[in-house]
């Protein structure tokens, strides 16, 4: 009988007999913690099912349900499970790819109607059959010839299309029930370990995400460890949607997404409009105060300048082209390369140096139709864009200048914040030599301060690598904002220079940065953040004056111009509508003061400050209420 030892990770080895024992067993007779959470295992670093056959020396490390790729391995599952139950409640539909992905799970299926909002309930009440049923997940591995056979002979073309590009001679499939799916595994041991899962909406996709390709039907679900932490989640959602941007932009009348204007373009409102000035009015305060000059370049530049820098072959296809008296045009998607031709515009000397360009710029992206959601994926938006050329000397310094930036306006918007370090991708230009100095710099400068980072391998810019500031909102989702790049090619490419102390031509070193990234994408954050409910400084409206009858209105007008000459942004309702309406239609509004004006108020010529919290303030003459706006708004330091 054969002989072999396996051990878990820090402990002794211990001896086994027998042709095969399952890694479930061996780990049972190791006295592994909690054998009942344990849904897969590393065998000697490499991810396996517990079924998996061990016939040799091995070490073995359990992988815990509530562990990170427990989680994932669980969500994969029930993917397989909704997979299983839409084939059997909808004759004909075909399955196409169903990965785990951040909290839960889709499935993409290609059926003769779009799947709705109401087929979920059924689907749901299906799974939760095959749950109960305790169905064991069954690997198979076999050759690509059994495998595609297998799946034309269901009339599965999709699989059979991902199996002849996958170009393996033998793959791996996992059954449950009546279902048998194209999978690497591993998988959760049976159904009955899904406890917690909800189906949560669909959505249409194109297959392989190219729009000349089938639209499918998407189903989106979610699957947490227990029904506690499921609940919390969907408490979460609820809230989320509570504090939808698109939803809260139309009613605080901020913007709005037109079909007959195009896809990714926003249309600006008033209030949106304003609360775009604030946003940008601060940011140029905040830019001059930290010795930043700003510039403009054009919305058009020679085709050439961009194969030049390398947009045209590394970024053409995220650009939109345009040709004027037969010259070829591309419409920017950045704002660098204006930046760099007003620094080369004259010589520069190292004293000269740190040069800081700052430009509001509006910029295009050619974005596919189904992947712009309201701000947060759009084709025009402007952004805070900066250029700092510095001597390779001065780098360290400004890097930290600008995550110094970064820390100081995070704090006035209440945001916390976590940074990553995106390396080389495989589409770059530039030396080896500089991208190893660029992303040495970063570091280095991110240590110094110090703060802790994560590394994201190859999700540099084409140019150079970058921090990416990850921002956490009120709900603790995470949203990218600002980035800071380090470049030693564009400069190159350029050939800007500056003349050091000792009259030598050198190349200055370049920082792409922006702080909030995409004012448009930034708002809509901000939206979600604070549910609607901007702080005073942000608000587009302060304040609104409602007046109880008729006899108030010459009163209420006066207050308005009053206010208005003192800077505050406020309005009037002079309506003869019930004083209740016009209360509750600016709590919606979610204004943070309600000015009322009634006969009391016109006798004192004053106003009585209602908050939209509820709370009523004593009656105060407009004179106070400034005041009172004014130490609000202080309150943003």
């Amino acid at each position: 009988m054969k002989t072999f030892s396996a051990h878990l990770k820090d402990q002794p080895p211990e001896e086994f007999q027998g042709e095969s024992i399952s890694a479930f067993e061996v780990l049972r007779r190791l006295k592994a913690k909690s054998p009942e959470r344990i849904v897969a295992v590393r065998i000697n670093g490499e991810l396996k099912d517990l079924s998996s056959p061990l016939d040799a020396e091995a070490e073995l490390e359990p992988v815990y349900l509530e562990q990170p790729e427990g989680l994932e391995i669980l969500r994969h599952s029930t993917s397989h499970v909704m997979a299983e139950a839409v084939k059997a409640l909808f004759p004909g539909v075909k399955v196409t790819i169903g990965p785990a992905i951040e909290d839960g799970f889709y499935y993409d299926f290609d059926y003769e109607r779009p799947f709705r909002e109401e087929d979920l309930p059924g689907i749901e009440r299906k799974m939760k059959e095959i749950i109960e049923a305790d169905l064991p997940f069954q690997r198979k591995e076999v050759s690509r010839r059994e495998a595609v056979e297998f799946f034309r002979g269901q009339g599965e073309d999709y699989k059979v299309e991902i199996i002849e590009d996958l170009g393996e001679e033998r793959v791996s499939l996992y059954t449950q029930g009546s279902f048998t799916d194209l999978c690497r595994g591993p998988h959760i041991p049976s159904t009955g370990l899904i406890k917690a899962f909800r189906l949560t909406k669909v959505a249409g996709a194109y297959w392989r995400g190219d729009e000349n390709n089938p639209m499918l039907s998407r189903i989106y679900g979610v699957a947490f460890a227990d029904q506690k932490t499921l609940k919390a989640y969907l408490e979460r959602l609820e809230e989320a949607k509570k504090r939808n941007h698109v939803r809260l932009g139309a009613q605080l009348g901020l913007f709005s997404t037109h079909e007959e204007v195009g896809a990714g373009m926003i249309v600006w409102h008033p209030n949106g409009m304003m609360l775009r000035h604030i946003i940008e009015e601060f940011e140029i305060e905040e830019h001059l105060e930290r010795g930043y000059e700003m510039v403009k370049g054009p919305t058009l530049l020679k085709t050439e300048l961009w194969k030049k820098s390398g947009h045209f072959e590394n970024y053409r296809d995220n650009m939109y082209f345009t040709t004027i008296d037969e010259q070829s045009y591309g419409i920017k998607p950045m704002n660098c390369l204006s930046h760099m031709l007003i620094y080369r515009s004259k010589i520069r000397s190292y004293r000269d140096l740190p040069k800081r360009y700052f430009e509001l710029g509006t910029v295009h992206r050619h974005e596919r139709s189904g992947v712009v959601q309201g701000l947060f994926r759009v084709r025009e938006f402007t952004q805070d864009d900066a250029h700092i050329l510095c001597t390779p000397e001065q780098l360290n310094d400004e890097i930290k200048g600008v995550l110094d930036f970064v820390r100081d306006v995070m704090g006035i918007f209440k945001f916390d914040y976590g940074l990553e370090i995106s390396t080389r991708p495989e589409k770059s230009i530039g030396s080896d030599e500089d991208w190893e100095r660029a992303t040495e710099a970063l570091m280095k400068a991110v240590e110094d301060i110090p703060l802790p980072y994560d590394i994201n391998e190859g999700e540099g810019a084409f140019y150079g690598p970058k921090i990416d500031v990850k921002l956490k909102d009120a709900l603790g989702r995470e949203w990218q904002c600002a980035t800071i790049q380090c470049d030693f090619t564009l400069p190159e490419r350029f050939d800007l220079s500056f003349v050091d102390r000792d009259g030598q031509k050198k190349r200055p070193a370049m920082i792409h940065r922006v702080i909030l990234g995409s004012i448009d994408r930034f708002i809509g954050v901000l939206i979600e953040h604070y549910a609607g409910a901007f702080p005073v400084w942000l608000s587009p409206v302060q304040a609104i004056i409602l007046t109880v009858t008729d006899r108030s209105t010459s009163h209420g007008k006066h207050l308005l111009g009053t206010l208005r000459k003192a800077g505050i942004r406020v309005k009037g309702d002079f309506r003869n509508e019930k004083l209740g309406l016009k209360v509750r239609e600016a709590q919606l509004m979610k204004i943070p003061y309600m000015l009322i004006v009634g006969d009391r108020e016109c006798d004192q010529g004053g106003l009585t400050p209602r908050m939209r919290s509820g709370q009523n303030l004593p009656l105060m003459r407009a004179e106070e209420f400034v005041d009172l706006i004014t130490e609000d708004c202080k309150q943003r330091r």
